[in-house]
C-alpha cells in the first residue's frame, strides 16, 4: 500500500499495490502495522456496505461526536463515486476546508478519513457499492450532519438535482461560531 497525505492533515489516499499474474491480481487493503506506522487508527471495529442504485445520489455529510467519533477507510468496490470530506476539527488550520476524490472499482485507491471529519459521497453512475471500515461503533444519538449544499463549504457536486434523503436535506445552515463538535 502507498500512503499519500492530502492537504487536510491526517487524511490519506491509500493506493493499492496489486500483485498481478495470469490468474488476476492480489492486493492488501488493510495492514494494522502499516497504519500504525503512519499514526492512523488501526483498530477498525465495524464494516459497512452502502449500495446506491441510482446515479446522482448523495449520501452525507455525516459525523459522530462526544466519544463516538470515527476514523473511516472508504473504498468503492462497484461503480464510481465522488468522495468528499470536510475537516470539522476547530483546532486545525484546515477547519471548514474540504477535498473530494473520485473512487472507482478499478482505480485501486481508498480514502482514509481521520476522526473529526464529516463524510459523504455522490454516485457518478448507477449501482455503486461503497465498503468502509470504521474505528468506532455506530451511535445513533451521537450522529449529526452537515447539509450537502451548505453554502459555507461551497462543495462542487457537479449535479443540479441530486437524490438526497430527507434527513440529509434538512440539516440546518452551518454556523462556525456556534460549532463545538
Amino acid at each position: 500500500m502507498k500512503f499519500i497525505e492530502t492537504e487536510l492533515s491526517g487524511a490519506y489516499i491509500i493506493e493499492l499495490e496489486p500483485f498481478m499474474d495470469f490468474r488476476g491480481s492480489f492486493a492488501r487493503t488493510f495492514c494494522a502495522r502499516e497504519f500504525r506506522k503512519y499514526g492512523l487508527k488501526e483498530n477498525m471495529v465495524q464494516s459497512n456496505l452502502s449500495i446506491s442504485t441510482l446515479k446522482n445520489t448523495i449520501r452525507g455529510m455525516h459525523f459522530q461526536i462526544e466519544g463516538a467519533q470515527e476514523a473511516k477507510l472508504v473504498r468503492c468496490i462497484r461503480g464510481r463515486i465522488l468522495d468528499v470530506i470536510i475537516d470539522i476539527r476547530k483546532e486545525t488550520s484546515t477547519f471548514g476546508k474540504h477535498i473530494s476524490i473520485e473512487l472507482t472499482e478499478t482505480c485501486g485507491s481508498m480514502l482514509y478519513i481521520p476522526e473529526g471529519f464529516a463524510h459523504g459521497f455522490l454516485t457518478l453512475e448507477n449501482e455503486c457499492h461503497v465498503f468502509y471500515q470504521v474505528s468506532n461503533y455506530y451511535t445513533p444519538e451521537k450522529e449529526f450532519g452537515i447539509r450537502w449544499d451548505d453554502k459555507f463549504f461551497g462543495i462542487k457536486w457537479s449535479v443540479d438535482n441530486p437524490i438526497v434523503s430527507e434527513k440529509d436535506s434538512n440539516y440546518p445552515d452551518f454556523n462556525p461560531e456556534s460549532f463545538n463538535k
